[in-house]
């Protein structure tokens, strides 16, 4: 087999928010399982995790999927960063979710997360005017035509992309505001989706420089009578998904209420700028939960109500929130004491 190309994804030390970086590597031989990837190393000083005087961080391949713009045996790789010393770096949260996810590993817990995001070039939304509003949001979502919708070639780029790589897309819409867009991912384990999902992100980012674009994940993208962007958060377990699970939903949704300000406080910077009770959402002061109730905090899908049994959906996480500490918050929670 030729050499083939590796890039390795991480997570920096950026503050309130932690951003993707990325870089190559030339392997000799082609990848069967993460255990033939090497672990590598690079300059912590540059990304906001180290010193200038103690500067190497370490590289730990976690999860890896086809790079399916590179194509051939190329591969995109989720690493987890680690000190020179072999422990977890304080920026490293999928360490802790590890944990947890061995620790309740019996509640064979799913989720899927829904990813809002919004384009811009520039310093205005795509298909914005330039200094000025397009018409107020209404008929966007969802939409179809070249006044209603921009970005759709992006967008179909980023879901082919996805699909060739393996990743568990499961469907992808225009939002309420021009210009905004979602994809779903899941259901999946909880680091399968945190891996997932950050995968999808990087391939987003990727592919949107191609077109000159940005694609952003601020919970509050423009100021004023617009949606905001949100990451809402789908959670089962195995026996919520059973018959008469709709009863330990309910107690699910009553657990996350007393925790709210303590998994609030993970859920995404500037949420408190989205999370107004207006837009469909709850106000970030208040929480409740309701059968199909876009307003809430917790919304209990129509569809599991009638059933019986099924999922929750968590409102609550912004657009640039860190599936790994969600899922985390969601976990502890939920199946903890």
């Amino acid at each position: 087999m030729g050499k083939i190309k590796a890039e390795y994804i991480w997570m920096d030390g950026h503050e309130p928010t932690q951003k993707l970086r990325s870089k190559t590597k030339i392997l000799e031989d082609s990848v069967s399982a993460v255990d033939d990837i090497p672990v590598w190393g690079f300059d912590g000083s540059s990304t906001m995790q180290a010193e200038g005087t103690d500067s190497d961080c370490m590289l730990q391949p976690v999860y890896y999927v086809a790079d399916p713009i590179r194509g051939e045996d190329n591969i995109l790789v989720m690493c987890e960063v680690f000190n020179a010393d072999g422990t977890p770096h304080k920026s490293n949260p999928r360490a802790y979710l590890r944990e947890l996810s061995e620790k309740y590993a019996e509640y064979d817990s799913w989720f899927g997360i829904e990813q809002e995001y919004t384009f811009f070039i520039g310093r205005e939304p795509l298909g914005w005017p330039e200094g000025g509003y397009p018409a107020p949001q209404g008929p966007f979502y969802c939409g179809v035509g070249a006044d209603e919708v921009f970005g759709r070639d992006i967008v179909e780029e980023h879901m082919d992309k996805c699909l060739k790589a393996g990743i568990s897309l499961s469907g992808i819409n225009a939002e309420v505001m021009p210009g905004q867009w979602e994809f779903q991912v899941g259901p999946l384990g909880p680091l399968a989706i945190s891996d997932e999902l950050w995968l999808a992100r990087w391939l987003l980012y990727r592919i949107a420089e191609d077109y000159g674009v940005n694609a952003t994940l601020h919970p509050k993208p423009v100021k004023g009578d617009w949606n905001g962007a949100g990451a809402h958060t789908n959670f089962s377990t195995k026996s919520m998904r059973e018959t008469g699970g709709l009863e330990i939903i309910t107690k699910a949704c009553k657990k996350l209420g007393e925790n709210h300000s303590k998994d609030i406080a993970v859920y995404g910077a500037h949420n408190e700028e989205r999370l107004t009770g207006l837009h469909e959402t709850c106000s970030i002061d208040e929480f409740r939960f309701a059968v199909s109730d876009r307003g809430a905090s917790i919304r209990i899908p129509m569809a599991t109500a009638n059933d019986g049994y099924g999922y929750l959906e968590d409102r609550r996480p912004a657009a640039n929130m860190d599936p790994y500490r969600v899922c985390a918050a969601i976990l502890e929670t939920v199946c903890g004491d």
